[in-house]
């Protein structure tokens, strides 16, 4: 039970910041639109200085980025993903989900090999730790536990900063936006690509479920649980291969803002807005499947009936790059 302790109290932490449950836009329509900005890449990758607009304003870049610190740890996978020379980062505590350094354990190998240093830990925000790393670019997100947009004032006065919504977009459009800031185009669009044709691959192989399904972010009972909804990334990712997700029925949202990803609802009424023939636990292993499967309130959903309720995998939490694609291998094994 040694993940489920540790998995539950850090998703619902990273959720509750924002962190955890991210995206509205459909990763096919990303998928599409990147590929085709990709295409035109190499003609911008000469052109500095560049002014970039972003979530706070408008930040000049006078030239190519060769030294970027990340204080978004949900950010840097996307950066490392399009090979952006990000050479430090934010991280948290580590866990079952991250490697020792508090890097997410779906690119910290990644980051191990381009020798990616820890900018500071455990999400504290530390302004000599900038200043020391010397960057001649910062990213930094709007919102989330990993969020430094309090600073951002600081941070500009150290190098040209930009600050970006990952919450509000896929990782798709997130690389992107980030590519043109960072001169990595190419790699952004190469990225996505691959991305694309990999999910085409899988999606040939696999045989699909009968009916609609649900993707669940399994609190337990007494706590508010999340479902996803159709607009959100990670029911995009499904929908690309081809499951057809169920829309979580109106009324149900607790939730304080609306919000495109996910709904969250009561735990009794998971019954109401959980009923597909297939659910999804996110952020899960075959023991939380096991605590879902076991909750008497849960006995009647169609999913339980029949022993269609699987796990995500650990990494599914913050879909970028890197944990899209193993959540794809992981559903072409379970369904091929």
């Amino acid at each position: 039970m040694k993940f489920q302790r540790t998995i539950l109290p850090l998703f619902a932490a990273l959720a509750a910041a924002g962190i955890a449950l991210s995206g509205c836009s459909g990763a096919g329509e990303a998928s599409n639109a990147n590929a085709s900005a990709g295409a035109t890449a190499a003609a911008s990758d000469a052109s500095w200085p560049r002014t970039i607009t972003h979530e706070a304003g408008e930040t000049v870049i006078p030239t190519k980025p060769k030294n970027i610190a990340s204080t978004s740890l949900s950010v840097t996978g996307t950066l490392l993903a399009i090979d952006a020379p990000v050479t430090t980062s934010a991280a948290t505590n580590p866990s079952d989900v991250t490697d020792k350094q508090g890097f997410f354990s779906q690119w910290a190998e990644v980051a191990q090999e381009r020798s990616v240093g820890v900018l500071y830990p455990n999400l504290e925000f530390d302004l000599e730790a900038v200043v020391a790393a010397a960057p001649d670019l910062i990213v930094v997100s709007t919102s989330g536990a990993d969020s430094a947009a309090d600073h951002y004032k600081e941070l500009s006065a150290i190098a040209p900063t930009i600050v970006v919504n990952y919450g509000s977009q896929s990782w798709q459009d997130l690389a992107l936006e980030l590519g043109k800031a960072t001169g990595t185009e190419s790699s952004a669009g190469a990225a996505v690509a691959k991305y694309d044709v990999h999910v085409k691959d899988v999606a040939a192989k696999i045989k699909l479920p009968a009916g609609e399904s649900n993707i669940v972010s399994f609190n337990g009972a007494g706590q508010d649980n999340g479902v996803a909804k159709k607009t959100g990334s990670h029911a995009a990712v499904l929908e690309s291969l081809g499951f057809k997700i169920a829309d979580v029925p109106e009324g149900l949202d607790t939730s304080e803002k609306v919000r495109q990803d996910f709904a969250f609802v009561s735990f009794e009424n998971l019954t109401k807005a959980a009923n597909g023939n297939t659910v999804f636990l996110l952020s899960a292993d075959e023991t939380l499947v096991k605590t879902f499967e076991s909750e008497k309130v849960l006995a009647n959903l169609p999913s339980v009936k029949s022993g269609s309720v699987y796990a995500m995998g650990p990494t599914s939490f913050r879909l970028d790059y890197y944990s899209s694609t193993q959540l794809v291998d992981l559903l072409g094994k379970t369904f091929s």
